[in-house]
């Protein structure tokens, strides 16, 4: 005479019967179909429509204008990478005063980027090179004379903000190399409580190589 099933074995036989045919449905199935990551469109131009009469100049456009990836690497470039920075002035020089519109009015050039960034040698080579120098430039780079001649034509300008709308003349003047001198004028013209810089190299970094 067969044993009648144990309660435990009949529960695992029923799981095993459940399981059995859930894998028999599912393998009926065919396999999903994984969706690739979707590329990044890159910047797209925002749609506009004149609401105004045109202008009565008409442009020639004789030239081509800048390719945009150009000048998206080199902005990019300019921030930290003096070397490639230099290559790309040399093959391109056009490139020199490109700004790039990160998206909704974001303008920013090369020297922009290295003067945010604390970046004095990218900053002279540019200038050297003839780049046009901003109030914001010139802060970083401890020209007292200069940032007090921008305030004196422009006082607004003590509220300016750079590139990407964060950086603004205290921020920079954190930046310059000039023992606090512009620092200190922009805090008389404007107090403003001062955030430790993530740029601004502490004396024993800078003795480092690189």
């Amino acid at each position: 005479m067969t044993d009648p099933v144990s309660r435990r074995t009949a529960i695992t036989l029923s799981a095993g019967f459940v399981l059995g045919s859930a894998a028999d449905l599912h393998a009926d199935e065919p396999p999903k179909k994984v969706e690739p990551p979707k590329p990044n469109p890159g910047p797209v131009e925002a749609a506009f429509e004149r609401d105004y009469p045109a202008p009565g100049f008409k442009p020639s456009w004789k030239n081509p204008q800048l390719n945009r990836l150009l000048v998206q690497d080199f902005v990019i470039l300019a921030h930290s990478d003096l070397d490639m920075t230099k290559k790309l002035v040399e093959k391109y020089p056009a490139v020199l005063n490109g700004t790039m519109d990160w998206g909704n009015g974001d303008w920013e050039s090369g020297l922009g980027g290295a003067s945010h960034m604390g970046r004095h040698d990218i900053v002279e080579f540019l200038l050297e090179k003839g780049a046009r120098i901003d109030i914001f430039c010139a802060t970083m780079m401890g020209q007292l004379d200069a940032v007090r001649a921008f305030l004196t034509l422009q006082p607004k300008l003590i509220d300016a903000t750079g590139p990407h709308g964060i950086f603004n003349l205290h921020f920079h003047a954190q930046l310059a190399r000039d023992g606090g001198k512009v620092l200190d004028y922009l805090q008389s013209v404007k107090k403003v409580e001062l955030k430790p810089n993530p740029f601004l190299k502490k004396p024993a970094d800078a003795k480092k190589p690189g």
